[in-house]
Order: structure tokens, then sequence, then C-alpha cells
């Protein structure tokens, strides 16, 4: 495969922008449930297969408007059926943020030809800015550009891949989404390259590994309203994996998150994310925050510097 950067490419059949649509990697198996509380209360939504969600923070928290903002509504998604050997090369998508769920199988990632991270079954690999990346079925298989590939489109917004050469199966579910909301757009620049929540480790495995069960129906069932269904599923996935990076990264407690989840200075950054159309000054920021010039300035720096 070559390493040769290629230029960013768009999906052929990637959606429109929709209004209101660090480096490395970060696995946060471990906690996927320790931070339920991160954001604000966790409610326990169930199913009545059982399955317990955690809901997003109230409003009123900044850091949960920034998550809020993350909502996906028009996500675009695909279902690939692979047989190994198997690879698939995904160029970068400026100003999306893409995810892959492991519903059967195994499968790599790899940023580079030297580096592969295993995704076995039950794993949600979320990469907030959608670089290149290429995902195989061992080290060293074939790849294959995705747009070579024939995709059998079901929709405006849903595709199934069938390929491979006949070997072990993986089955995957792929998203992607374009951001607009300036608030997520800010939320996302701040976060790793990948996150990595793996379901057999998480503390709250129970409710995960039942999203994505119900999540491997939907798509392969489609059923009425099953894009809606699947959408609602992928939002819970994609905050959760955020909010269990927010809760277990050193990084997460400085800068624009740190100043986020002050209780004052978040109250400013919040207001500036609600109506960024505003001339925003110190002044009115700090009376926002209910502060005094000096002392908002004076803790501002302290956080974002």
């Amino acid at each position: 495969m070559s390493t040769t950067p290629a230029p960013a490419a768009t999906p052929k059949a990637f959606p429109r922008p929709l209004d209101g649509a660090p480096s490395g990697a970060t696995s946060v198996g471990h906690s996927a449930g320790a931070s339920a509380g991160a954001s604000g209360a966790t409610s326990g939504a169930t199913s009545g297969g059982g399955v317990v969600c955690p809901s997003l923070a109230p409003l009123e928290d900044p850091l949960g408007q920034a998550l809020h903002a993350l909502t996906m509504d028009g996500v675009f998604y695909a279902r690939s059926h692979l047989t190994a050997p198997w690879g698939i090369d995904l160029p970068p998508m400026p100003d999306t943020l893409m995810f892959h769920v492991v519903t059967r199988g195994v499968c790599y990632i790899q940023d580079d030809p030297h580096t592969h991270h295993p995704l076995p079954a039950g794993t949600f690999t979320l990469l907030p800015r959608a670089q290149r990346h290429t995902l195989v079925s061992a080290p060293g298989a074939p790849v294959e550009d995705l747009f070579d590939l024939p995709r059998q489109e079901l929709g405006d917004r849903y595709e199934v891949l069938v390929y491979g050469r006949g070997g072990d199966r993986c089955d995957l579910v792929c998203g992607a989404v374009a951001l607009q909301h300036p608030a997520a757009k800010r939320l996302i620049e701040l976060l790793p390259d990948r996150i990595v929540l793996e379901s057999w480790s998480a503390a709250q495995s129970d409710w995960f590994q039942g999203i994505l069960r119900l999540m491997a129906h939907e798509t392969e069932t489609l059923g009425p309203g099953s894009e809606a269904v699947v959408t609602r599923l992928a939002d819970v996935l994609v905050i959760q994996a955020i909010r269990t990076w927010i809760e277990r990264d050193p990084d997460a407690s400085t800068g624009w998150l740190g100043a986020l989840r002050d209780p004052q200075i978040g109250k400013a950054l919040a207001a500036v994310h609600g109506q960024p159309e505003q001339s925003w000054t110190v002044e009115n920021l700090a009376a926002q925050a209910s502060m005094s010039r000096s002392a908002f300035a004076a803790r501002f720096h302290q956080l974002v510097g």
C-alpha cells in the first residue's frame, strides 16, 4: 500500500452539511461506565430488552452544551460484510467525525503500514477528525480504496458493502457526519486522533453491549424507523466515548475543556457558544460569569493561558 499522503476527499455519497449538525489513540474501555456522571446526572432510561443508557447532561452544564452540539442528525451510514483477506483505505474527510463499530469478527486499524491496533467484536472506535486510516483483516492484507469498491446504496444516507475473498468474516457499522456547530467543532479539535471503547472491559458493559447488539440488529433488518434508531444509538456511543476520555485524560482538565468545566468561566463560554454572532467583551463575559472584570481575566488566563 502506498504511504504517500493523498489529498483530502469527500465521500461520493457523503451527505451535505446540515445545520446544527491532541494526537494519538486513547483506549477508554475500562471507564466507559465510571464517567457516567462526568457531565451531569445519568438517568436509567431502560428499553424493553433491559438496556440502560446514560442520558445527556442538562443543557445548563456548559460541557453538556458542547456535547449536545454533537447530535448527529443526518449522519451517513455504511454496513459492511467483509471476508478475509481484505483491506479498505479511507481518505481524510475534513470537518467530519467518523466512527466504526465491529459487530462480528475482528479487524485492525492502522494509520501507517507499521502500526496496527486490533478491533475485536464489541469495539467502538471514534475518529473525531476522520483522518486518513486503513481497516484490514490482518496486517499485510491487500488494501483497496473505499471508493473503488462496489457499494449498494439503500438510500441517500445508507450503503451496504460486501467485499472480500471468502475467509473469516468481519461485520462493521460505520458512520460519518459533518460538524457545523461552533461548540462541537471546538470540542473536536481538542480530542485525540482516536478514542476506543472496548465493551468487554467497560464498567457498564451490559448496556454498552446491548447498544451494539441493537445497532447491529437495526442495520441488518432495516425496519421502519431503523435509521432514526441507529442515529440515536450512535449519539449515545459517541458522547459516552468523549465523556469517558474527558474524565480519564489529564489533558481534559486544562485549556478550553478545563475552562468549560469551571463553574463560572464555563457559563461565559456557554454564552459565547449560544450567541456566536454577539460582539463579546471582557466586561460582558465577566457579567455572564458573575465575576469582576479583573477576577474573570485572571481566572480565564489561569485556565486557558
